[in-house]
C-alpha cells in the first residue's frame, strides 16, 4: 500500500502481530474445510469468505494477513480439473483478497500481506508435511515450488511466508528460488525440540538462510 513502511523494516524495529489461523475463522463462519485443498478451495468457490476472515483478524488487531495459498498448488487444483492459467489467477486472488481486507479495515495503522507458501507435503494432504523426507531431490522440490512462488510474487505481496517447512532439503529448494523474485521472505520450520520434524538440527536449518539477503526473519 502506498505510504506503508516495509514489513521487513517493521520486523527489524519491533513487534508485528500476525493473524490467527485462517481455517479457524472460516470454520467458525460455517465453511466445511474437510477437503484436500483445505481453505484454498474457497479461493475458487467463495473468495469473499476469505476476505471476510482476513478482515476479522485485521480488526481484531493483526498487522499481517497470511494468504489462503498454503495448500494452493498447480498440482492440487489440477486434480479438480482446474487449468494452470486459472490456478495462477487463484494464487493472485489469494493476495488480492488480503489486500481488499486491508483496505476495508477500520484502522490507520500499517497493514501487510504475507503470501503463504506451504510445504510439498501439504499438497499431498496425507500428513507428510509434518514428517518431510518425501523421497524427492532438492532439484525436484525446486521445480515443484518455483511456479507457485513466481505466481505469488507477481501479485506483489509484502512478503512470502515460507511456512512450516519440515526438512532442510525443502528449505534449500525454496531458498534457491528467492533471488530474483523481488520479494522478501520469512522462513519457518515445523520442529520437535531442537530439530526439524525430519530430524535435522535447527542450527543447520537456520544456517541455510544466513546468506540469503531476501530472508528477513526465521522461526
Amino acid at each position: 500500500m502506498s505510504g506503508t513502511p516495509s514489513l521487513a523494516d517493521a520486523l527489524a524495529e519491533g513487534t508485528v502481530v500476525l493473524d490467527g489461523g485462517l481455517s479457524d475463522r472460516l470454520a467458525a463462519a460455517g465453511h466445511d474445510l474437510s477437503d484436500e485443498l483445505w481453505s484454498a478451495r474457497l479461493l475458487a468457490e467463495d473468495p469473499g469468505a476469505i476476505t471476510e476472515a482476513h478482515l476479522s483478524y485485521f480488526e481484531a488487531g493483526a498487522d499481517v494477513a497470511i494468504t489462503a495459498s498454503y495448500q494452493a498448488t498447480f498440482e492440487g487444483f489440477a486434480r479438480r480439473g482446474i487449468g494452470r492459467d486459472r490456478v495462477a489467477a487463484l494464487l493472485a486472488l489469494s493476495v488480492g483478497a488480503a489486500r481488499t481486507a486491508a483496505r476495508r479495515a477500520r484502522t490507520a495503522r500499517p497493514l501487510w500481506v504475507a503470501a503463504s507458501v506451504g510445504p510439498y507435503g501439504a499438497m499431498l494432504a496425507d500428513g507428510s508435511e509434518y514428517r518431510g523426507r518425501y523421497g524427492l531431490t532438492v532439484a525436484e522440490l525446486e521445480r515443484f515450488h518455483r511456479p507457485r512462488m513466481e505466481a505469488l510474487a507477481a501479485a506483489e505481496p509484502d512478503i512470502l511466508a515460507l511456512e512450516t517447512i519440515p526438512d532442510t532439503d525443502e528449505a534449500e529448494a525454496l531458498l534457491r528460488i528467492l533471488p530474483g523474485l523481488g520479494i522478501p521472505a520469512w522462513l519457518s520450520y515445523s520442529v520437535t525440540g531442537d530439530r526439524t520434524r525430519a530430524g535435522r538440527p535447527l542450527s543447520d536449518a537456520f544456517a541455510l538462510a544466513a546468506g540469503v539477503d531476501e530472508v528477513v526473519a526465521v522461526g
